[in-house]
């Protein structure tokens, strides 16, 4: 699953908890020995790291939500919810179960994705020159039949047989008679189209087939961590020119840059400034340290003066 909606949701579950702590002689739990306050529990909270965290989640979702707020849609958040949905079939609600998910805290999660997605485009533009590094490794999406097998023998047989008759139907009948893929083997070897963005084939596989033509197969076995494949190009668009391929180059700039640490902090501290922060608490005025290294004492300072 996702990595960067699992992050989001492993520190918001104790969001609600921490959002509480403001009454504090309000009681949280009581029993023989004496109780416990909402004052006691946010003192020994702020104090974890899994506290802060939560609060630093917290902060950062209130910033974007007021600069970015309307540029994210509740339909754009149920469309990529139904893409994961669809993606994990069957086991989704057992993937949700063990990130300590429900479907409604995931729908936030997608919302903070999408709403840090929209702060990347306002605070970082694309140049031509990102747009040509980018063209580099660009492959438009291609259709392609696979074999996978366990010997190179096979996998030389198989090539050998499709020497005689290279057709779909062919490749599709010698897929499901010899290959080992539970996922691809009963569709004719046939897999979902990817483009060079794709992280979850082979790279061996990937770059292997990107070579190919329409029609064309893999003249020797390619060597892959699961063993041995054979593989026939279905459809290949060709790259053609890059002035034809801008919006896509560009999202594929935007995901890059979405899983770029270095990137994000830049515009996470965009976002925290543009929010102007003013953190009350003395024990928590370094909390942003890592986004507002530079000015964050000055507004530490400021805040606990007011």
């Amino acid at each position: 699953m996702n990595k960067k909606w699992l992050v989001v949701g492993a520190s918001a579950l104790m969001a609600c908890s921490l959002a509480a702590c403001s009454n504090g002689d309000k009681t949280v739990v009581s029993m023989k020995g004496g109780k416990i306050t909402e004052e006691q529990y946010y003192d020994a909270m702020k104090q974890t790291s899994a506290g802060k965290q939560t609060l630093e989640t917290m902060i950062l979702n209130k910033c974007l939500e007021e600069e970015y707020g309307n540029k994210v849609s509740s339909k754009e958040v149920n469309a990529q919810f139904n893409k994961y949905k669809k993606q994990y079939g069957s086991s989704f609600d057992t993937v949700l179960q063990q990130n300590q998910l429900t479907e409604a805290t995931f729908k936030k999660n997608i919302r903070t994705n999408l709403l840090l997605e929209a702060a990347l485009k306002a605070n970082k533009k694309i140049t031509h020159k990102d747009l040509e590094e980018q063209w580099k490794d660009y492959q438009p999406k291609v259709t392609v039949q696979e074999i996978l097998v366990s010997k190179k023998s096979d996998a030389e047989d198989i090539i050998n047989k499709l020497k005689q008759d290279n057709s779909e139907k062919n490749f599709a009948n010698l897929a499901k008679q010899y290959s080992q893929d539970s996922s691809s083997k009963n569709d004719g070897g046939k897999i979902p189209p990817f483009n060079n963005q794709n992280t979850s084939l082979d790279p061996a596989f990937e770059q292997a087939a990107f070579k190919l033509k329409n029609n064309e197969f893999t003249q020797e076995p390619v060597k892959g961590q699961d063993g041995y494949f054979v593989i026939r190009m279905i459809n290949n668009p060709g790259k053609g020119k890059m002035a034809d391929h801008k919006k896509e180059l560009k999202n594929q700039i935007y995901a890059n840059w979405m899983q770029n640490q270095s990137v994000m902090n830049d515009v996470i501290t965009k976002v925290l400034k543009q929010g102007d922060v003013s953190i009350k608490d003395k024990d928590l005025q370094n909390i942003l340290s890592n986004y507002l290294s530079t000015s964050s004492s000055s507004l530490s300072t400021s805040s606990s003066n007011k």
